[in-house]
């Protein structure tokens, strides 16, 4: 599903719960924020034209992180010439994404929460199985601001993994922030905002803490890894998740 201009000129693409994000720069250049599940693939090149642009306009892609279901089909954007980012921290994870850590033991998971067995079914079907792991991949810092369309700046915000990163666009007033903080928990079925379950996140007392670096943008918007945006301050949406809690 294409969901146009959550942000100005960003489209949200959802494709098994799972969220990427499509950045348009003035000058008609794309950036790719995040990269879905294999399946994402004929979708992908679809939105692209159908918000008016070519494949070939991709000329980045981003990655908040690199788990499996964020990595889909990066080695295909790759393939093409694109040029991927990812946080250092998370380099070695994107070339092996199943060997990822995490507080919790996932198989209890579908049991305890009913309600993630068809999430997790569809992302399955979407190729969750089989990811392909990526190298070569350039490396971004905190605070760094992308020489990629948008210009997106860098907050490392580790705990979901060590190198997980949001992206703020000031000029936007949205931060894409992949799942730090998300509004649908794949492993729960829960909505709202929230971190991830620990069935996937490897420290979540250092994924709440990073919730502070969210607030100190004051951004209007929140764009996450997983679930709807979310329209009313980063503000809210971290007390939000605060109270929530880890799962």
């Amino acid at each position: 599903m294409l969901d146009r201009d959550v942000a100005p000129g960003v489209h949200r693409l959802e494709h098994a719960h799972v969220n990427c994000y499509l950045v348009e720069s003035e000058t008609g250049a794309l950036t790719v924020v995040d990269a879905g599940l294999p399946t994402l693939w004929p979708l992908l090149g679809r939105a692209i034209r159908e918000i008016g642009h070519r494949p070939s306009d991709v000329a980045a892609v981003v990655l908040t992180h690199a788990h499996f279901d964020h990595l889909g089909v990066v080695w295909r954007l790759q393939a093409r010439g694109v040029p991927v980012w990812v946080h250092a921290a998370d380099r070695g994870l994107a070339g092996h994404p199943y060997r990822y850590a995490h507080e919790n033991v996932r198989s209890v998971y579908p049991v305890r929460h009913p309600r993630s067995v068809p999430i997790l079914a569809r992302m399955v079907a979407a190729g969750a199985l089989r990811v392909r792991g990526v190298t070569g991949l350039r490396s971004m810092a905190d605070g760094d601001v992308l020489d990629v369309p948008g210009s997106p700046r860098v907050l490392l915000t580790p705990g979901h993994t060590d190198g997980h990163c949001a992206l703020h666009l000031p000029d936007r007033d949205a931060v894409l922030t992949g799942d730090a903080l998300v509004t649908l928990d794949p492993y729960t079925g829960q909505r709202g905002p929230r971190i991830v379950a620990g069935a996937a996140t490897a420290d979540s007392s250092a994924a709440l803490d990073a919730l502070d670096l969210l607030v100190e943008t004051r951004a209007g918007t929140a764009l996450p890894g997983h679930g709807l945006p979310w329209f009313e301050g980063l503000g809210p949406a971290v007390t939000a998740a605060r109270d929530a809690g880890p799962s």
